[in-house]
């Protein structure tokens, strides 16, 4: 077997390398992050007085054994971090290592991509001040930083009480938690929640701390709108018919996540929609399979949680293995798909408690900017639509508008992009296509070029 590589550092990433060491082969790691860990279990700035129980809770200990495991491994695997996997062709993977372009031969690659921050767009969320869920918990466990001093948590995510939570213990005031979707609706959701237990107690004790402490908890949010001149100054809300404005310096926002699955797709796998989370997966086998000598694993292949992905991470290397006549423990295969599957199973009552509001792309003003990259309004998009052979495929869409051509390649504006696009085509959300992958998946500098590579 010539060049195993894995593309990810995260919880999947590091499961899936340890099992490739286990079997005596030895894969590279490609790791965006200058540190291991991915988000959930970023590595956290120590040396900047931080505390692993303080930001991470009820989760230090599941840290502290995955950070532990991979310095393990260090001095057996080529680890690489600071490495951008920005594209790829011909069995050879575009990189560009501490501001350096190559390219990677591989015959094997795992993916662990992760996933980002779904959002979206509501008048004056470009705002200075204003951050993803994801985007508020990197500026604390990174660099030990607050996005700001009197802090609002808006949307709908699992991920708002937890990032509360951290905020609160760290010195931050948090004015509210402002969740979108109802709470009689969350009560419905419980059954299949309960396929995970243990979580959903660890996620209502998250709720119950908050509130001892004197947080205002909101169900049922319609956000209005942020008001700031330069910066965040306040959150506008609609709770229970009556508007009221929430002081703040800054807001931090979510709506679950979206898989990072670009690279798979460029890697030849093949997409499906899936109506529970109004987003496109990349198709895998019950073991990660989605292509030849392509395995995925992780929240970039399906939304999961943190031991989802270290389970997936493993059953994908066990596949690749068991694809290279290496012998497997086909019960210990057995076992790990029974986990994977009641893992994702909570993920779908998740998506129920936690609804993605599909109706608020609908209703979005036209002065507001979808895409942040290329300031494209949702008005522009409805306008594009109504001309004489106006485009209803989101590809054509972002072709005529440059709604998603930006820096970020539809990664941020494209959920609700589809939103906005299926409304006002009177088509289903799966009707109108999605933002094709393609390279480069993230900004690179000229010198990065395809030309650049092959030389």
């Amino acid at each position: 077997m010539g060049e195993i590589v894995v593309v990810g550092a995260g919880p999947a990433g590091i499961r899936a390398t340890q099992t490739l060491l286990e079997a005596g082969l030895n894969p590279i790691l490609l790791d965006e992050g200058r540190r291991p860990g991915g988000q959930g279990y970023r590595w956290i700035a120590t040396e900047r007085g931080l505390d692993a129980d303080a930001v991470m809770g009820s989760e230090a200990a599941k840290y502290r054994r995955l950070h532990s495991d991979f310095t393990r491994l260090t001095s057996r695997v080529d680890y690489r971090p600071d490495t951008l996997v920005w594209g790829c062709e011909d069995n050879r993977l575009q990189i560009l290592q501490n501001g350096a372009a190559s390219a990677l031969g591989f015959d094997a690659v795992v993916l662990a991509t992760g996933a980002m921050d779904r959002v979206m767009p509501m008048p004056g969320w470009t705002l200075p001040g204003v951050f993803t869920l994801g985007g508020a918990q990197v500026v604390l466990k990174g660099q030990g930083c607050l996005i700001g001093r009197r802090v609002v948590f808006c949307g709908s995510s699992p991920l708002l009480p937890l990032a509360a939570l951290q905020y609160l213990d760290n010195g931050a005031e948090v004015v509210a938690v402002c969740d979108t979707t109802p709470l009689s609706r969350k009560v419905g959701a419980v059954p299949p929640m309960l396929a995970s237990a243990k979580t959903l107690v660890r996620g209502l004790g998250y709720l119950r701390k908050l509130q001892a402490r004197g947080v205002k908890l909101m169900f049922g949010v319609e956000p209005l709108g942020v008001d700031g001149a330069e910066h965040v100054e306040g959150l506008r809300i609609r709770h229970r018919g009556l508007e009221q404005r929430l002081p703040c310096d800054a807001l931090a926002i979510g709506y679950g996540l979206k898989p990072e699955a670009q690279l798979a797709e460029l890697l030849g796998a093949s997409m499906a929609f899936d109506p529970a989370f109004r987003l496109w997966f990349p198709r895998t086998d019950e073991d990660g399979r989605a292509a030849k000598a392509l395995y995925l694993a992780g929240d970039g292949v399906a939304i999961g949680g943190a031991d989802a992905a270290e389970a997936s991470g493993r059953l994908a290397a066990l596949a690749l293995l068991a694809d290279l006549d290496r012998p497997v423990d086909t019960a210990e295969i057995a076992g790990l798909r029974r986990e994977i599957k009641r893992l994702r199973r909570f993920q779908h009552g998740l998506a129920r408690a936690f609804a993605w509001p599909a109706g608020a792309a609908v209703e979005l003003a036209g002065s507001v900017a979808v895409c942040r990259c290329e300031n494209v309004t949702a008005g522009q998009i409805r306008a594009a639509m109504d001309a004489d052979l106006g485009p209803v495929d989101l590809n054509r869409v972002k072709a005529i508008t440059r709604c998603g051509m930006g820096r970020c390649q539809g990664r941020v504006c494209g959920p609700a992009l589809g939103e906005i696009v299926a409304a006002h085509a009177g088509r289903p959300l799966a009707e109108v296509g999605r933002l094709r992958g393609q390279a480069p998946v993230k900004p690179v500098p000229l010198r990065a070029a395809p030309a650049g590579v092959a030389s």
